[in-house]
């Protein structure tokens, strides 16, 4: 592994949607990362909408406190959002398969 090893080490887990939901409703905020089309076409109900590209200036927006749940659409975005929020000292896990796997394990979806 090496002096580096750790360094680069991923440092959030990935879980369902079904573990995801059960996560919010203890609490967890959910954050969906996905552009503002993509928000508005469908979202995981409940979800907060901070895409990416804007996850280091909202920062403010994500009580660091509180268990964070990140989710795009198919489970790339959330991840690289996982690991910046990581390297901040946020507890973070991603959803794995994103919002397609969300609808297809019939969890409910606003608009």
């Amino acid at each position: 592994m090496g002096l580096f090893g750790n360094l680069f080490k991923k440092k959030f887990e990935t879980v369902s949607p079904a573990r995801a939901k059960e996560m919010q409703l203890d609490g967890a905020l959910l954050v969906d990362v996905r552009e503002s089309q993509e928000f508005k076409s469908g979202h995981a109900s409940g979800a907060k909408h901070i895409p990416l590209g804007s996850i280091p200036n909202r920062l403010h927006d994500l009580p660091i406190e509180r268990d964070i749940l990140v989710i795009c659409q198919s489970g790339a975005r959330s991840a690289q959002a996982a690991t910046f929020l990581a390297t901040k000292g946020y507890k973070v896990t991603n959803v794995a398969g994103g919002t397609a796997n969300w609808r297809r394990q019939g969890l409910s979806v606003s608009k």
